[in-house]
């Protein structure tokens, strides 16, 4: 089962914002990330708001066939939401559809989804739309479907192509029909992107770059590569606990994260966030980006996260609990921060400090700015973006982004 809900302040029932959310809006482009919880086997290091058919049962409000409902009916209520609390109409720049495993769903209503934040926002000409999925979850008649209804980009929950690390990670797909699957979706016209996993207990350093190796094989667009962090609660913390496989080390997991810099880099993918590589400019995920950057966006599902001018906002986890609340009209929001100036300021260092764009150092107060000459000289900080102005970090920046971001906040 997903792991306990972030602590927060009650949300009001009808979900208003307050008046701070019209500071920059303007500026500030709008996404939309649409949930969705289902699974056909939950992995063993997921703390992801996900459920498999057994786990939900026959509880009113959670089925698959009855999901793109109440996904409108939340969007109905977010633009009631926004538009009471003065903000100027935008239409949507990116939308994302995360899980779980969006592609259980049949194509038409994976399209359906899509459509409905059109029909609700609009869609931005040459808007980014993105679907994960499992491997064993499509085929390029599917694919060909998603294409035609406005799916734009697919990211491939990849993880490894080392089968004994992807049965440590309980990961079901066969590695061998991944090449198939990229190909199909190349086929069909959509921009590709694939997930990798580093740090499996047992994972070696030997099977990591043969992962590294099978997705740039593949060509895809996009990769990002992500440590894994044994969360409490699953089934993976059970086993680290009771001694049955060894935790992630810290050491392990950093020669790995420079590994994967250097197989990337070597073909032709650059660094734009620590854990995301991408050919150019072009395929990075702007979706992502616009969480970096501090933009709006609204979470559609149980579990989802919403945005909007520094006020953050969780929905309840439980598929039933949120649709009963959407279809009554009301806020699905279980809690909720409204940030200040100054934590706001703070979390803008903290975020930005991971792009490859960087921070322009003028933006920083200058009691930091001795601060950014010693990250440089203790080859943190990349010393030529820093001449030029701007504050981006070095590959061992980048592993030790917690003190980089500590020492540009004071």
């Amino acid at each position: 089962m997903p792991g306990p809900a972030p602590e927060g302040t009650p949300p009001p029932a009808d979900g208003a914002l307050p008046p701070q959310v019209l500071d920059g809006a303007a500026g500030r482009r709008f996404g939309v990330y649409v949930h969705v919880p289902f699974c056909r086997v939950r992995c063993g290091y997921c703390d992801f708001t996900t459920y498999t058919a057994d786990e939900l049962g026959p509880q009113a409000g959670a089925s698959r066939a009855g999901y793109p409902t109440g996904v409108a009916d939340e969007l109905t209520l977010a633009a009631r939401v926004l538009r009471d609390a003065g903000l100027p109409q935008r239409q949507v720049s990116t939308v994302f559809l995360g899980g779980g495993t969006p592609t259980l769903l049949p194509a038409a209503d994976v399209v359906g989804l899509v459509a409905s934040v059109r029909d609700t926002f609009g869609l931005l000409d040459g808007a980014e739309v993105t679907t994960e999925a499992n491997p064993d979850s499509v085929d390029l008649d599917y694919l060909l479907r998603l294409a035609e209804g406005g799916i734009t980009r697919v990211s491939f929950g990849v993880q490894s192509a080392v089968p004994h690390v992807l049965a440590t990670l309980d990961r079901t797909h066969d590695p061998e029909r991944v090449p198939q699957v990229v190909a199909w979706a190349r086929e069909a016209g959509l921009g590709v992107s694939v997930d990798l996993i580093y740090g499996t207990p047992g994972e070696s350093l030997a099977d990591w770059r043969t992962s590294l190796d099978v997705a740039v094989a593949m060509a895809p667009d996009h990769v990002s590569a992500y440590a894994l962090v044994v969360e409490r609660g699953t089934r993976l913390a059970a086993r680290v606990r009771r001694g049955q496989v060894g935790s992630p080390d810290d050491d392990d997991l950093a020669d790995k994260y420079e590994l994967a810099d250097a197989v990337l880099s070597a073909a032709g993918y650059g660094w734009y966030e620590v854990s995301n590589f991408a050919k150019d400019v072009e395929h990075t995920c702007r979706h992502n980006l616009g969480y970096w950057r501090g933009d709006d966006w609204w979470g559609v599902g149980p579990g989802a996260h919403s945005h909007v001018g520094g006020v953050r906002w969780w929905n309840a986890r439980h598929p039933s609990t949120w649709a009963d609340a959407v279809h009554a009209g009301r806020s699905p929001a279980q809690g909720r921060e409204v940030l200040g100036e100054k934590t706001r300021e703070l979390e803008d260092v903290l975020l930005r400090s991971r792009l490859a764009e960087g921070i322009e150092l003028a933006a920083l107060p200058v009691v930091v700015h001795q601060d950014v000459r010693a990250l440089v000289a203790d080859g943190l900080l990349d010393e030529a973006a820093a001449d030029a102005g701007r504050v981006v970090p070095t590959v061992r920046g980048r592993l030790l982004a917690d003190v980089v971001a500590r020492a540009l906040t004071g």
